[in-house]
């Protein structure tokens, strides 16, 4: 891919370099971006985010309790602003392109928690992510605890027993107080931007565009090389795409990473169909 560079984004190929706590978020996420809308110019966005936290600094700053800065905060964002959750069209891909949330004001709960946790950190209020089962979270440490929040729903505060329940259709039961902490640990930026691709790509695969899901597979395997199910997914793409050779590298690198998949089979049967397939002309 011809990737555009830009002083004031990340370079795709340095993204792997980064540890895991100093990718920049909301550059990567704008970076993520400019794949669909090549014109894109960053610098916008991000004073965009700096006027939602100027706007709040001095009104933050004369609140003590850390809940407090953040229901604050969350009144800025949700009812002022109307930043809100995109219950209509919950898979459209707009709500995972930063620049479309921050114009619309209107996302899923991953891209809306970023646009929170942006605005919060320049209010040096440490919001962190959370990889929650289903819809993503964010959660702040607070006297005696953690106040966890739901960003696709106003920012609103969720009690332990909501999360409990929340969780339990994807554990199988309601996870005990170590399981649940396990669950509520804080998500580093990679994991954050290698879900909006997953979610991207699986977006365009239910719709059978099959280029951008395999744009989608390949930008996460920038952020994390070799990761067994994005190389999978690119391969099927590329399989959907007529494009044997990459489809047949990709399936054969999967099950070398991943042998005892579940899905084995499966790949590998797909992996005979491109290897006896025509080589399409690209």
């Amino acid at each position: 891919m011809g990737d555009r560079v830009d002083k004031n984004l990340p370079d795709w190929n340095a993204l792997a370099a980064f540890d895991d706590e100093s990718l920049p978020l909301l550059p990567t996420a704008l970076l993520i971006a400019r794949d669909e809308y090549p014109e894109l110019d960053p610098a916008p966005y991000d004073a965009l985010v700096q006027a939602h936290a100027d706007h709040l600094r001095v009104e933050v700053a004369a609140i003590a309790p850390r809940q407090l800065k953040m229901a604050a905060i969350n009144r800025h964002l949700f009812e002022e602003l109307g930043y809100t959750g995109n219950h209509e069209e919950y898979y459209d891909p707009r709500n995972s392109y930063l620049n479309q949330v921050l114009e619309r004001r209107l996302g899923n709960p991953i891209s809306l928690a970023m646009v929170q946790m942006e605005v919060a950190r320049r209010l040096g209020i440490p919001l962190d992510g959370v990889s929650f089962p289903g819809h993503f979270l964010v959660r702040l440490p607070v006297d005696g605890g953690l106040l966890v929040m739901d960003p696709f729903n106003g920012g609103r505060p969720l009690a332990v027993e909501e999360l409990r329940e929340r969780a339990r259709p994807h554990l199988g039961e309601a996870p005990d107080d170590s399981v649940l902490l396990q669950i509520l640990s804080p998500a580093p930026p990679r994991a954050i931007l290698a879900r909006v691709l997953r979610n991207l790509h699986a977006t365009y695969a239910e719709a059978g565009q099959w280029d951008r899901a395999a744009r989608s597979a390949d930008r996460v395997l920038r952020l994390i090389p070799e990761q067994p199910e994005a190389v999978r997914d690119r391969g099927l793409a590329y399989l959907h795409m007529d494009y044997l050779p990459g489809a047949r590298q990709d399936l054969a690198r999967y099950l070398q990473l991943a042998p005892e998949a579940a899905d084995a089979d499966q790949v590998r049967e797909r992996l005979v169909e491109a290897s006896r397939g025509r080589t399409a002309l690209h």
